[in-house]
């Protein structure tokens, strides 16, 4: 290769590319999504209920393999990666907190240090253990560092989670309704960390079931129904009424809050039934 031929730096390259990707269960549950993520944006993936939303995050993160398409990480297929290279770029936090074993809160989060140790069976060093406690400081657990992970409640728990993944010092982030159980103080602090790891450069990619916090914080959002993409975006540009009618099945008002300049949702009624066709 010639020094013309050079392959473009990573912060070139978009962070993300989904290729007209289909997935299934029993059934077609994503039918041909396409997008792209640049470093350090923040997208949010809304949608009803079964529409998609997590099997997207899902085969994102290498859990589900795609039928047909293809997902690229800095212009690589995630199929190409080993478990433990995978893990170095990409964390994912689900929304199922529950915990088999009753590890501490301490342990769980140095989990996330696991693709960073030199081999197996090697011990955390003083390193691991203060990024750790720097991921448990800004999700507000470090104070339960030493409490059973199963004695917390269910925003604790969300918490811990988040904080083993950026434990992972990942390059792109996936969260499956990262503000679940959480109350609303709570939402925004978490919601404000996320923002501001898109300022290091870090993608956020996650599913909000809230639309005024997706709003809020989001750079673009995806509004995806029956596994299709239905618009993808500026907020601004998504999250219109007519869009809502269509796949929430609700008459909104959509206004902008003279204090943030975002747009805000004010839901009036319930027009018919959205039937999304997938998870």
């Amino acid at each position: 290769m010639s020094a013309e031929e050079e392959l473009p730096a990573e912060e070139e390259l978009p962070a993300v590319e989904v290729n007209d990707v289909d997935a299934y269960y029993f059934k077609k549950v994503l039918d041909r999504v396409r997008f792209s993520a640049e470093k350090g944006e923040f997208i949010g993936i809304i949608g009803p209920n079964g529409s998609g939303k997590t099997t997207l995050l899902r085969v994102l993160a290498r859990i589900l393999k795609p039928k047909f398409g293809k997902i690229l990480f800095y212009n690589r297929d995630i199929s190409d990666f080993s478990h433990k290279e995978l893990a170095k770029i990409c964390a994912f936090v689900p929304q199922d907190t529950h915990i088999s074993f009753d590890f501490t809160v301490l342990d769980i989060v140095l989990m996330g240090r696991n693709p960073h140790l030199t081999s197996r069976f090697a011990l955390e060093s003083r390193r691991d253990i203060e990024i750790a406690e720097e991921c448990m400081r800004m999700t507000k657990c470090l104070e339960f560092s030493s409490r059973k992970i199963n004695e917390l409640s269910g925003g604790e728990r969300q918490r811990v989670m988040i904080a083993r993944a950026l434990a992972q010092q990942p390059k792109i982030l996936l969260l499956d309704e990262p503000t679940a159980h959480l109350d609303i103080n709570y939402q925004i602090e978490i919601m404000e960390i996320l923002r501001e790891l898109t300022w290091k450069g870090i993608v956020v990619i996650a599913a909000i079931h809230d639309l005024n916090i997706a709003l809020l914080f989001c750079d673009r959002l995806i509004m995806i129904d029956r596994g299709k993409i239905v618009a993808i975006g500026r907020p601004e540009d998504v999250v219109t009424a007519d869009n809502i009618r269509k796949v929430f099945g609700v008459d909104v008002i959509i206004g902008r809050n003279e204090v943030t300049g975002k747009l805000f949702v004010l839901p009036l009624r319930r027009t018919h039934q959205s039937a999304g066709g997938g998870k």
